[in-house]
């Protein structure tokens, strides 16, 4: 089963989600572990990667708050083993687009559902509100 890593950052009762160039739909910052990584590692290695080199974070602030089994959203076939990390810090500097990711978004409450992928549809956003991390926008 692959294993793959999301982390959640909050600003103001938002979540910070991007859209990889490759997809349709926003996703939460993560991917895959590689061999011989850990899911913290990877998590830590793919904040980097999706956000830039001008953000800075604490890796001790990550604390994993959640794992489940799915179907990637990419195939509809892959199962995979989501865990999900809560990034309990305030995320410091300047978001980078870049080849892979083409746009970030700070999503609310009611923000449209439509333009997220299915994990963050049906497990994190439910898992946000019931948690009240994630707000109405003023």
């Amino acid at each position: 089963m692959l294993e793959v890593v999301g982390t959640m950052f909050f600003k103001e009762g938002k979540l910070l989600i991007d859209k990889p160039r490759k997809r349709p739909t926003y996703q939460m910052i993560g991917g895959s572990v590689e061999k011989g990584e850990t899911p913290l590692e990877a998590a830590i290695r793919e904040c980097h990667e999706e956000l830039g080199e001008h953000v800075v974070i604490d890796e001790k602030c990550f604390e994993l708050v959640m794992d489940f089994n799915e179907i990637a959203t990419s195939d509809q076939k892959t199962e995979i083993h989501f865990y999900v990390f809560k990034y309990n810090g305030v995320l410091e500097g300047e978001l980078t687009v870049s080849e892979e990711i083409e746009s970030f978004m700070w999503f609310g409450e009611n923000d449209d559902l439509n333009l997220l992928s299915n994990t963050l549809k049906n497990e994190v956003i439910p898992y946000c509100i019931e948690h009240k991390l994630v707000r109405k926008n003023d």
